[in-house]
């Protein structure tokens, strides 16, 4: 190759990067979800009135978060793993398939336990500020959650989130990437008795079912090419670490 034709083909490339990259550069800061979990903790602590919740039943609430991790100490696929294919209806009921998507490009994947659970949302609402971020490198989130479409579109409703919620009816996602356990009686009695939740009444009647908190970064042959799942349902994949990852599939291609 010719000098000549060295520095076109640089000088196209840095052309039709550079829209991207300035982009990229306009939007805010993702947020960090380390600093909005300290935050909510440092406010929950700092409002808490009455009693609390008994002794007997933080014991319950710590002996299923250990059992879980004993059960599970790697939950959720592997990065290189390749990513099962689904369909799952909305929370306005259309049916949405997984590799309609990855025909158009890198899909984010977010596995949440339901609108009842703080973390969730706090993880959710990060999800939308990094949502432009994710979008100006090509990349589209959809979520999914044990919980019934009509919960679904009362969250969406109450919160306007733009991107997809999915609901998994008959567990066989939530299975499929390694990530769902069944809720111990005990717990749901802790839940309802200090909380007023059923789950029951979010995933529909005797599904007493969860997922773990996973996030994945699927390229758009249906590979796994990030991953972060933790039986502490706290803990979620950071809003950095995925755009890292979609980043990484940028310069790759």
């Amino acid at each position: 190759m010719t000098p000549h034709i060295r520095v076109t083909l640089t000088a196209l490339v840095l052309a039709l990067a550079s829209p991207i990259a300035a982009e990229q550069a306009s939007l805010p800061a993702a947020p960090s979800y380390a600093d909005s979990l300290a935050a909510y903790q440092s406010e929950r602590k700092n409002h808490r009135t009455g009693p609390g919740i008994p002794a007997a039943d933080l014991a319950v609430m710590a002996r299923a978060t250990e059992d879980l991790a004993r059960a599970m100490p790697k939950p959720g696929l592997k990065v290189g793993d390749p990513a099962p294919d689904f369909e799952l209806v909305n929370a306005l009921g259309g049916r949405v398939r997984l590799s309609d998507h990855l025909a158009r490009g890198p899909v984010v994947l977010s596995f949440y336990r339901g609108a009842w659970c703080p973390y969730c949302n706090l993880q959710l609402r990060g999800l939308v500020k990094t949502l432009p971020h994710m979008e100006a490198r090509g990349a589209t989130l959809i979520t999914v959650t044990p919980q019934t479409p009509d919960k679904s579109l009362e969250q969406v409703k109450k919160d306007g989130y733009p991107f997809e919620i999915l609901s998994d009816l008959d567990d066989s996602v939530m299975k499929a990437y390694r990530l769902l356990f069944e809720v111990p009686a005990d717990l749901s009695d802790v839940y309802k008795r200090n909380f007023g939740l059923d789950i029951a009444e979010y995933n529909g009647k005797g599904r007493y079912v969860l997922p773990v908190p996973g996030t994945f970064v699927i390229d758009g042959d249906g590979v796994i090419r990030a991953a972060h799942a933790d039986p502490d349902y706290r803990q979620r994949m950071e809003p950095a670490a995925i755009l890292a990852a979609l980043d990484g599939l940028n310069r790759s291609r």
